[in-house]
């Protein structure tokens, strides 16, 4: 039976983590610092699980592996799930990094690629992220730079405040800055070029590691800024949508819930809703599903309509690009 999945994350504890997401999102781990939560996940090197219902204790990636309709039309049993969502609360500086398109994703990792979407959630004042180059790069030019340590002179800081969206294609170079809480929506995968990590080292000491000829084999080596996108709102009874990005692998909106408002999921694609702020109640044919912030829900496709009561801010993601 479909029915509103509440969902626990899978946890990671990356040195550059901090408290955030235990203290002001309720995340119940030991893990510490806590770098991210993965609220929406089947990846193999993390979780989601179900909190309620029939599927109460199952991971996601079992529901979905019996209920494979469960993700939408045209998905079929076997098939990787499309989206990873995660929050992530970089207290330090993350390395500057970059991930593979799908095509050298498949070849190389046998694994999808990684296009991301960032939505600032929070930051400090004048926090920054790092996004693509100033000036077009020969591969050569690239490792001297990365060699001699003076690849951050050639990249782009960018400031960053909250509400802030940054779409990274995939081969894009990339970092968050320190001090950012961000929502990311991205492919399901987990591959990672590191190029730079201010040379910092692990709990044992040792140097992180660098995927140095990778990363530039992959990454986009042209001068590249953040585009300025005007994100016009839709009003309607008791919400207000904005679209924040939809591109062949995923849609997300960011609604802002005052009172009650009618949804529905249809049956090409799950939505995921990723609670900011605020609490409500889900309502639908059976019983009623709380939230609140830092809460994350899975509705499968084809549930059809419900409704959403209460004052909240929620990420509302589906898979693939927007219907026309």
């Amino acid at each position: 039976m479909r029915y509103p999945l509440l969902l626990s994350p899978a946890f990671k504890d990356y040195l550059w983590g901090g408290e955030r997401l235990k203290t002001e999102y309720h995340k119940q781990t030991d893990l510490t610092p806590l770098a991210e939560s993965w609220e929406l996940s089947c990846h193999p090197d993390g979780n989601s699980r179900v909190k309620n219902g029939s599927f109460q204790g199952m991971a996601l990636a079992e529901v979905v592996a019996q209920h494979p309709d469960f993700v939408g039309a045209g998905f079929s049993k076997g098939e990787d799930f499309p989206l990873l969502i995660k929050l992530i609360d970089a207290k330090d500086r993350l390395s500057v990094q970059v991930h593979p398109d799908d095509e050298y994703a498949r070849r190389v990792e046998h694994s999808a690629g990684k296009t991301e979407m960032w939505y600032i959630v929070d930051c400090d004042p004048g926090a920054t992220l790092i996004y693509g180059f100033k000036k077009a790069l020969t591969r050569q030019e690239l490792r001297e730079r990365i060699e001699s340590n003076t690849l951050m002179e050639a990249v782009n800081e960018v400031p960053v405040h909250k509400g802030d969206v940054f779409f990274i294609e995939a081969t894009t170079l990339h970092a968050i800055g320190k001090g950012i809480l961000i929502a990311e929506i991205q492919q399901n995968s987990n591959v990672t070029y590191r190029v730079y990590d201010y040379g910092r080292k692990d709990a044992a000491g040792r140097p992180r590691p660098l995927h140095i000829d990778k990363a530039v084999e992959v990454v986009d080596r042209r001068p590249a800024a953040p585009p300025k996108v005007s994100r016009p709102s839709l009003r309607h009874e008791g919400a207000e949508e904005t679209l924040l990005q939809t591109c062949r692998y995923f849609t997300v909106r960011h609604v802002r819930l005052s009172g009650g408002a009618d949804f529905s999921v249809g049956a090409e694609s799950f939505r995921h809703l990723l609670i900011l702020d605020g609490r409500g109640e889900l309502r639908w044919q059976g019983e009623p599903v709380p939230f609140g912030k830092g809460d994350s829900l899975f509705l499968p496709a084809g549930l059809g309509g419900y409704r959403l009561e209460g004052n909240a801010a929620f990420l509302l993601t589906a898979a693939g690009p927007e219907e026309a």
